[in-house]
């Protein structure tokens, strides 16, 4: 064989099952599956997804098949679905040392792309994977269990920024003027988020679970943290008014002078909360610039976001005897863009040195060439086909995730509505006096599902 055949074939020996994204971008691999959301029976992208998780990228897999079978409202399937996926960071977590496959991938990625790297996924990923696992908990009427796991989503939120933090200390300075104006790029598609790892809307779920199960003082710091990452959401802000009334806090008069009095309930009315999922997060795109490094063409490849993204519209609820406008708690984009910014450095590294890498390769199928006095240098004509066809940037992601997370929180009366987000389909929701009712509202663009729940 070949010498300059050798190392290609090996690092595509040692792919596994991670072949699929070296050649095929992950979002084209997914889009059958979101596509099948917008129908009646999506729990069969669960299925297509599910066959994939004993491979390299599990993780991935697992979420995404948790993600599908928890819009298709099979919340056992999509909790079961969601372990596998926490069992597989626990397991990265632990990894003191890399293992000889782990080796192997980072080898294959300097020779082909970073898709054959296992996928471990961003931090605001995982803190949403527990979120997520506790609403599975809160639908199935485990709050405890629910409290269990957003509870580790807020303390990831603090562990994961100290983790990227210590990581990204080595690579910041590698960073020149095109990725810069990348970066920059990003920070502005990103808007107001700083960090990927601040999430208002897993903080509010949890103030709204302590505020249940009767912990208000927990409840009011929760809500304080959302409203510092969002502090544009009235419904925050009324909650805050509301709680330090309750709690008889200093900054009572403060808040209602900044905010206004938070309404109370009345006899024989109930609270009803509401959660809206709006779409589908943005895909990463492709940034490939060509360039010649001893004479032979390379490319590199980097994954970015669009910076034109529509924007999301606030959701209108009918139905409850009263008009609601939703208003946004989170931008998933937002989170995912300041991710990827906070990625980027160790990505160029990874990037530099695999361009180096296929660089010597071809200088030294030429040398081969040349020593054999080929007239044809059909060996240094491959190795630049496989070294442009197989720079494919990293577009893997959570792609099942909502592009955007709203909330509304209103009393009305004890009984039974008809309730509908803009012009779906109305879903019937029940009202006791006195008791609280969560209504979950997923809309995947042409489809609207609604889950409820007294607690």
């Amino acid at each position: 064989m070949k010498k300059w055949l050798l190392i290609p074939l090996l690092s595509l020996s040692l792919t596994g099952c991670a072949f699929n994204s070296i050649f095929i971008n992950y979002p084209s691999q997914i889009a059958p599956v979101k596509a099948q959301l917008n129908t009646n029976d999506p729990i069969k992208g669960a299925d297509e997804v599910a066959d994939n998780i004993s491979g390299a990228d599990g993780l991935l897999y697992a979420q995404e098949a948790g993600r599908v079978a928890q819009i298709a409202g099979d919340f056992e399937a999509s909790k079961a679905y969601y372990q596998q996926a926490v069992a597989a960071y626990l397991e990265f977590d632990d990894k003191a040392t890399l293992s000889a496959s782990d080796l192997g991938a980072t080898a294959s990625s300097l020779f082909i792309n970073d898709n054959v790297i296992p996928y471990r996924g961003p931090g605001y990923e995982r803190v949403m994977l527990h979120q997520y696992q506790a609403l599975n908990y809160l639908l199935s009427g485990d709050k405890e269990g629910a409290l269990v796991e957003v509870r580790r989503s807020n303390n990831l939120q603090s562990s994961e920024q100290r983790r990227y933090q210590k990581s990204n200390e080595s690579v910041q300075a590698i960073a020149n003027g095109t990725i810069d104006a990348e970066v920059n790029k990003l920070g502005q598609a990103a808007g107001s988020v700083t960090s990927s790892f601040l999430n208002a809307y897993s903080y509010y779920i949890t103030g709204v679970l302590h505020e249940i199960l009767g912990e208000p003082n927990d409840a009011f710091i929760d809500y304080r943290k959302a409203a510092q990452i969002a502090p544009n959401n009235p419904y925050v802000q009324k909650d805050l008014v509301r709680l330090a009334r309750q709690l008889s806090m200093p900054q009572a008069d403060e808040f209602e002078k900044r905010w206004g009095k938070a309404a109370k309930p009345k006899k024989g009315e109930g609270e009803v909360i509401i959660l809206v999922e709006r779409g589908f997060v943005d895909e990463k795109q492709s940034l490939t610039v060509p360039f010649r490094v001893h004479g032979s063409w390379q490319t590199a490849s980097l994954a970015t976001y669009p910076f034109n993204s529509r924007p999301v519209a606030k959701g209108q609820i009918r139905g409850l005897d009263k008009r609601l406008t939703a208003a946004p708690i989170a931008n998933i984009d937002a989170l995912a863009i300041t991710a990827l910014k906070e990625e980027l450095p160790a990505a160029l590294v990874r990037q530099a040195a695999r361009a180096y890498a296929k660089a010597e390769m071809a200088r030294s199928v030429r040398s081969e060439s040349k020593a054999r006095n080929n007239e044809t240098d059909f060996g240094s004509i491959a190795m630049q086909i496989f070294n442009v066809v197989t720079e494919q940037a990293d577009r893997r992601s959570w792609l099942t995730l909502p592009k955007q997370a709203q909330i509304a929180r209103t009393y009305v009366n004890q009984g039974q509505y008809s309730v509908q987000l803009d012009n779906s389909s109305p879903a019937s929701v029940e009202v006791k006096s006195g008791r609280t009712t969560l209504v979950w509202v997923i809309d995947t663009g042409n489809y609207t599902r609604f889950y409820s729940i007294i607690i």
